[in-house]
């Protein structure tokens, strides 16, 4: 192989993609096998990635989030801006957060990124970004809402160095360290991820060994050049025309509600645009994304739609034309709040498959539970004596597609992270969890029906505790397609120790929670596809005896069909 522009054979390509594949999905394991705080060792909520000189992502680990795809890019793009790649040196490791001016997408996700080279030549960096638990800030957890401007989130961090040629820089790491609420937890989250990096290294150096750095550069090229032949040859196979669709954010926390996104897709020939002028200007919560984040939801639209199991590299990035409006709430800029941008994240997956239903009928799906679903619990353990945050993003209902209901209970979309386990929770904090279930009749009707949301009640032992949530589709319900229903909205209720139960805003901050009393969380259903009428009865059956439903449900909304006779 004389030079990376040579294209390779197919057996040794595969071989190769293979063997990157193996190193990130390695990496992933090893991250959250050592990390400290339940977000990522329980729930996973990390990726890990390969990335070449010129800062396209080449590979990510199969279990990776999907949005943690526009954090990588931007951390590459910025790191290339502030150090010229012959000012990098081996052994060197970097660090940032910032969604303004670090290409991330919001504080709590720490990306690292560490140089690998062969000979003295720099061929690739792998990096990951793993959701710390608390960044700082003016509430626990970092996501609360009534947060306005993003100086109130977190420590910023700009791409720095962490580690130089082999060596921490205290300084740094004791400033980061400083700015939050348990430096401990955090402590061992990062050395998690740079150890996560190192191993990385060593086995990129390893597959090295057998192949030079020509045939890396080569391969690196080749695999993000066949996904992007892959994602057009699946475009061209979509009708041409104008498809549109608009949708909204329930609201910002802070006195804005039903913010518009509105979205045209152009499609033509093996090309597709997403414009989304018209959108909301940007809101003074923490909804807002940058367009970095606005970018990953998109492609991840796309390639769900047309071919979920290409690669999620640079390849998919190059077919997604994107027009947004900067100052707005899919572009925003500085110093506008972020926090809560998994939310608009997966409101803007809603429409991009709201736009393109009808030209895709057999891979659109009722809207999914559309939230990340925020609940941070915070205190000081009365048995230790130490401070505690419990957070957590809790999963809902998936829509409802051609051939089959949608799921009950989980994370959706652009967050494949898992719901925290009971056992998880009451071993690591002081928390008791008095109830958790799927929410009755939560999913939409349909001849698909759109699966069922959760509801965890948690109660404080011993000592009282501070809630914040943050939640989406509490006010506007999670549609459904082809004439499938509406799923059920999401709550949050404040039960109080004579039983009262209270609700709570949408995005609720500083709840005080005493011993005896409870915090429900409630999250969406999903909608439904095709008409209700059309629902088998054999499925109809299968639902009367889940319990799932209850017999008021099931004849609104399919009558008669629901006869025990049947």
């Amino acid at each position: 192989m004389n030079g990376r522009s040579d294209p390779l054979d197919p057996v040794t390509l595969e071989i190769l993609f293979n063997a990157l594949r193996s190193v990130t999905d390695e990496t992933f394991v090893a991250l959250m096998r050592s990390a400290y705080s339940t977000n990522i060792k329980e729930r996973r909520d990390h990726s890990t990635a390969i990335c070449d000189p010129e800062g396209r992502l080449v590979v990510q680990a199969d279990s990776s989030l999907p949005i943690h795809l526009a954090s990588m890019v931007g951390m590459m793009d910025a790191l290339r801006v502030k150090f010229p790649l012959d000012s990098i040196a081996e052994g060197d490791l970097f660090v940032a957060n910032d969604p303004h001016v670090a290409g991330g997408t919001h504080l709590p996700d720490i990306n690292m990124a560490m140089p690998v080279f062969v000979n003295g030549r720099l061929v690739a960096f792998v990096c990951n970004i793993a959701h710390h638990a608390d960044v700082g800030g003016m509430a626990p957890g970092s996501m609360a809402g009534g947060m306005s401007e993003i100086y109130q989130e977190g420590l910023r961090i700009p791409v720095v160095r962490l580690i130089r040629a082999g060596e921490l820089q205290q300084d740094i790491f004791d400033l980061l360290l400083l700015n939050v609420r348990l430096p401990e937890e955090r402590q061992g989250d990062y050395y998690a991820q740079i150890s996560s990096c190192r191993l990385g290294a060593r086995r990129l150096d390893e597959i090295a060994e057998r192949y030079s750095a020509d045939v890396l550069s080569s391969a690196f090229a080749e695999i993000i050049r066949r996904t992007e032949r892959r994602m057009r040859d699946a475009i061209a196979d979509v009708p041409d025309g104008v498809y549109t669709f608009e949708d909204v954010m329930d609201d910002d926390g802070l006195g804005a509600v039903d913010i518009p996104i509105k979205l045209r897709v152009d499609v033509s020939g093996d090309r597709v645009r997403f414009d989304f002028t018209g959108t909301a200007p940007q809101v003074r919560g923490n909804v807002n994304v940058t367009l970095n984040a606005t970018q990953a939801s998109v492609c991840y639209s796309l390639k769900a739609l047309l071919d979920p199991d290409v690669p999620n590299n640079q390849g998919v990035l190059n077919v997604c034309e994107i027009t947004t409006e900067p100052g707005t709430l899919l572009d925003c800029e500085a110093p506008s709040p972020v926090a809560a941008r998994a939310n608009t994240c997966q409101r803007i997956v809603d429409v991009v498959i709201g736009a393109l239903k009808d030209a895709l009928p057999n891979a659109a799906v009722g809207a999914a539970n559309g939230a990340n679903t925020t609940a941070v619990f915070s205190g000081r353990d009365p048995e230790s004596g130490r401070d505690y945050l419990y957070l957590e993003t809790l999963g809902g209902g998936f829509g409802g597609r051609d051939d089959r209901d949608g799921k009950d209970g989980v994370q959706v979309h652009i967050t494949n992270t898992s719901n925290l386990p009971v056992e998880a929770i009451e071993m690591e904090y002081p928390l008791r969890v008095v109830s958790y279930s799927l929410v009755p009749d939560s999913g939409g009707a349909g001849e698909y029906r759109g699966g069922l949301g959760l509801r965890r009640v948690v109660t404080p032992v011993g000592h009282e505790c501070v809630f914040n949530g943050a939640g989406e589709r509490f006010r506007n319900p999670p549609w459904g397609v082809f004439g499938g229903g509406d799923g059920a909205m999401g709550r949050f209720a404040h039960i109080h120790a004579d039983g009262a139960e209270r609700g709570l805003e949408i995005k609720p901050s500083g709840i005080v929670v005493r011993p005896g009393e409870q915090v429900v969380v409630e999250t969406p259903g999903a909608g439904g596809y095709g008409q209700p009428d059309n629902r088998a009865k054999a499925a109809l059956r299968a639902d009367r005896r889940s319990g799932k439903f209850s017999d008021a449900y099931m004849a609104e909304h399919y009558g008669e069909a629901t006869s025990e006779k049947d």
